[in-house]
């Protein structure tokens, strides 16, 4: 193709990194986002569980090693986002499913169910949150 039959196409140099980073995502999107976020974080931790798990169960000594390694408020936090990422991604996973059967797919539904999801999920954390800091 000739250069003088080339389609005149717009070039978009004007966008600076803040227009890009300060875009607001609809709430679906945003809980969409973090259904992926939840289910990569459980997939890369899911073999440090499984050693945890078979280590203390092992022996009564192993298990003794472990309540003490996670009493420290690091692996506490750990703990509490591997918990947000699974109450998030069951919920999220549950209207996803719901979706999947074509129920709430117009946009006002989809908004309320997504959040719906965060209704739930986040309160859940929080109740681990407190349980794992020693509130009750």
């Amino acid at each position: 193709m000739s250069e003088a039959a080339k389609p005149n196409r717009p070039q978009f140099r004007n966008i600076s990194i803040t227009q890009i980073v300060g875009y607001r995502f609809p709430l679906a999107a945003l809980v969409s986002i973090l259904h992926r976020i939840s289910g990569v974080l459980m997939f890369l931790l899911l073999p440090f569980i499984l050693y945890m798990l078979d280590k203390s169960l092992a022996s009564e000594i192993s298990f003794d090693y472990f309540k003490g390694f996670t009493s420290g408020w690091f692996v506490k936090l750990v703990i509490l986002a591997l918990s947000w990422a699974y109450l998030h991604h069951f919920c999220a996973g549950i209207r996803h499913l719901i979706m999947d059967n074509h129920i709430g797919l117009d946009k006002d539904s989809a908004r309320k169910s997504a959040a719906g999801v965060l209704i739930i999920s986040v309160p859940l954390a929080l109740i681990v949150a407190l349980k794992l800091f020693g509130a009750f």
